[in-house]
């Protein structure tokens, strides 16, 4: 009887095509395994990032609609209204119930929001010294392009779906302020952007709002 030699067999070892096989599979596990790691890692920030960005902009949206609604003349008689464009405002308000008229300004500038704020100096403190601004970065992550306006001005004709007065905007004729703001932490990842509106009525300039 032949005896069968099996050692031979045993000590063969794996193929260039095993190795290869071998390799690739090795290779997918570990790119799943980085990419679930990555995105376990990532999600949270960007989740948390958002929460932030929503605190942010509740508490701005507060301040802004406060301090519109208690628009009024500077105390150099100016009129209450400076500025009106589309990712700009500035007008006068006595912001921090002293008294005292500030100038406020609120301005886009790249993805940030910052307020500023001058105080009247003099005696009697009626100039406004742009030297004197108090300048603050309120909310990044602002998405807001061309076609959609920050700030948007109507006149006492609106009824609620009126169109906004196109730019640039008479001062003296505006009556109501809307706010659009489209925030996104991440514009390459989800959530998809958020979109916050409010709005305004000037109480010491209306008329029939």
């Amino acid at each position: 009887m032949k005896k069968i030699h099996i050692s031979s067999i045993q000590n063969r070892g794996m193929t260039l095509a095993e190795v290869l096989v071998t390799m690739g599979i090795m290779v997918t596990v570990m790119l799943a395994v980085a990419t679930f790691q990555y995105d376990v890692i990532t999600y949270p920030k960007i989740i948390s990032g958002s929460f932030v960005t929503v605190q942010d902009t509740q508490i701005l949206l507060k301040t802004m609609l406060k301090e519109l609604r208690g628009m009024r003349p500077g105390a150099n008689g100016a009129y209450a209204l400076v500025t009106s464009g589309t990712s700009t405002v500035s007008f006068f308000s006595d912001s921090e119930n002293d008294g005292t008229i500030d100038l406020i300004t609120y301005s886009l500038v790249g993805t940030t929001i910052y307020r500023g704020m001058i105080s009247p100096t003099g005696n009697p403190a009626t100039s406004y010294d742009i030297a004197n601004q108090v300048t603050r970065m309120l909310v990044t992550n602002v998405r807001n392009s061309s076609s959609t306006p920050i700030f948007q001005y109507f006149d006492t004709n609106y009824n609620g779906t009126s169109s906004p007065l196109t730019q640039p905007v008479t001062a003296t004729v505006v009556r109501l302020v809307k706010i659009n703001l489209m925030l996104d932490v991440d514009v390459n990842r989800s959530p998809t952007p958020a979109t916050y509106t409010v709005q305004a009525s000037l109480r010491n300039l209306k008329s029939n709002l």
